[in-house]
């Protein structure tokens, strides 16, 4: 033990430890990871049973989505078949429309591809009463 003179300096400490002690962290976690791994067993059932075997069927509630194209002439595809007219397109979007559930309209249209076709694409769906309309983009590179 020293006795410190007032013109003396103090002597540093030294040093503090700065990390975070981890140790009862991990010790924690560890034993939740064995609680939960010995209680799991219990939450299921124990009692064996015989259940009963049938044949299911599988039911498709989601239907085929519409998909419609516009190319860059303004020609308008039904899936991959051309439409000839809006008319036919509007007859065709009606016929899909009153299907339950009802499917959606995807318009894939290109990129060069003027307003006015898209426009009566959409305004055809709306009045055919197509709820859910979509446009099918790329992603940027």
């Amino acid at each position: 033990m020293g006795v410190r003179f007032p013109h003396q300096m103090p002597e540093p400490d030294d040093g503090l430890m700065a990390t975070i002690n981890t140790t009862p962290l991990v010790d924690v976690m560890l034993v939740l990871l064995i609680i939960f791994l010995i209680a799991v067993p219990v939450f299921s059932s124990s009692i064996a049973v015989s259940l009963p075997r049938e044949g299911t069927q599988g039911i498709d509630e989601k239907p085929q989505d519409i998909i419609v194209t516009v190319d860059a002439q303004g020609a308008v595809y039904w899936f991959d078949t051309p439409v000839a007219n809006t008319p036919r397109l509007a007859q065709q979007l009606a016929q899909e429309a009153v299907r339950q559930p009802q499917p959606e309209l995807h318009i894939r249209a290109d990129a060069r591809a003027d307003y006015q076709a898209i426009g009566q694409v959409v305004y055809a769906a709306q009045q055919a009463g197509i709820a859910k309309i979509g446009f099918l983009t790329e992603p940027p590179p």
